[in-house]
């Protein structure tokens, strides 16, 4: 499996695989990152994933212990990716859990979205339900999940100007992706919808109730 590291800080790197958003691609990256948790090295702290890629974080004061005076720390952890075992975890394939999510189909962005897609919005929210979409990866708000799967109707660009504050809850569109704002914040995804379920709980040990791999099914409220 071909890869490149490229260093964040000098306590962080990124291994990238490629720049598609692939389900077989996003799974290497999640058996990748549970493999490191499972295995990890002195100093490891953290492995973030994203769509084609993760995101290491480590102890700069550990791996200054670990390495040798002629390595850089980057160097030396650079190094300790070449022990994972790629070549079996492409065979992996993640099931992660999945999500019912009932949505009123009411958001102030559907009346755009019709008339963009040119489609009634009974069809926007028949295509919508009528996909299970993946957790390809987690961000830019604590909670928020960019769900991948999105019908190929339902593509529409992100609005020109982001509004100051979309409400918590809502379910938004935005390219080939969909998703639901966990808290209240600025954003520009087209909102077509609004659901109560909860996807953040600051009081929760794990604050996210969904995870990369997981899997969403939207569900039409009356």
């Amino acid at each position: 499996m071909r890869y490149t590291v490229h260093p964040i800080s000098e306590k962080s790197l990124t291994v990238y695989f490629d720049q598609v958003i692939d389900e077989k691609l996003n799974d290497l990256v999640i058996s990748s990152c549970n493999w490191l948790k499972q295995n990890p090295f002195k100093g490891f702290i953290e492995v973030v994933p994203a769509f084609a890629s993760f995101s290491i974080f480590y102890d700069l004061v550990e791996i200054n212990r670990q390495k040798k005076y002629s390595e850089t720390c980057f160097q030396y952890v650079s190094k300790l990716i070449d022990q994972i075992p790629f070549a079996d975890l492409t065979r992996n394939q993640y099931k992660g859990e999945e999500f019912i999510v009932p949505v009123r189909y009411t958001g102030k962005d559907l009346k755009w979205v019709s008339d963009f897609l040119k489609l009634p919005e009974k069809e926007i929210i028949l295509y919508h339900t009528s996909k299970i979409y993946r957790v390809y990866m987690m961000g830019f708000l604590p909670g928020f999940a960019y769900l991948g799967g999105v019908d190929d109707r339902l593509v529409v660009p992100r609005k020109k100007t982001p509004e100051i504050d979309i409400e918590a809850g809502s379910v938004g569109l935005a390219g080939n992706q969909t998703g639901v704002y966990p808290v209240s914040s600025p954003g520009g995804w087209q909102i077509i919808g609004h659901t109560s379920f909860q996807f953040f709980d600051p009081a929760e040990p794990e604050v996210s109730v969904l995870q990369a791999g997981d899997r969403v099914r939207f569900i039409e409220m009356c």
